[in-house]
């Protein structure tokens, strides 16, 4: 059984610098950097660039929008640290795909990746590291689209929690351990 480890923390606030941290010391090149984006625009090129120049040049790179859990376990197979970075961009994929933001089947899918990262955990070997902002700690978003993906991470951040081994969350570079 794999070991889930989930980092929180808002925008810039040195979560992905410290789930990196943290796989580098469990994995050293051993490692499945999973990314839920594609490079849609020029600007989420030069990021996606960016952050591959900045890893270690043995951890691979993998663009995944959707089903996570069951490409980690394609890609599974020893003592491996995996990658997610991040849970914000997983289920803003799943939100901008739906006709109504609101309807019980966004939910569903957004739970059914959440129920896919726990199952490849439980399979793995090795490591499973989740990266997610928490956007609960804000204002209301004044639009309902807004509104609708705040409520569906923070559940899905929630039902992640629940599962996960540790819970990280960092503020400024600054992290508290919370499970």
């Amino acid at each position: 059984m794999g070991h889930l480890t989930l980092v929180l923390g808002g925008a810039r606030s040195g979560k992905s610098t410290f789930a990196e941290q943290r796989a580098q010391e469990l994995g050293g090149e051993r490692q499945e950097y999973f990314f839920p984006a594609g490079a849609g625009d020029e600007e989420m090129q030069q990021r996606i660039e960016r952050h591959r120049r900045e890893r270690p040049s043995g951890w691979r790179t993998l663009e995944v929008q959707r089903d996570v859990g069951r490409a980690i376990l394609g890609h599974a197979g020893g003592e491996k640290v995996f990658l997610v970075d991040c849970l914000t961009i997983l289920v803003s994929n799943l939100l901008i795909e739906a006709e109504d933001p609101f309807a019980p089947g966004v939910g569903d899918s957004v739970a059914g990746e959440i129920d896919g990262l726990t199952a490849s955990a439980d399979e793995l070997t090795g490591h499973l590291i989740v990266v997610s902002n928490e956007v609960g700690l804000g204002l209301v978003p004044a639009y309902p689209l807004g509104r609708a993906y705040r409520d569906l991470l923070g559940w899905a951040n929630q039902a992640l929690a629940q599962r996960a081994d540790e819970v990280y969350f960092l503020v400024a570079g600054l992290r508290q351990k919370l499970k």
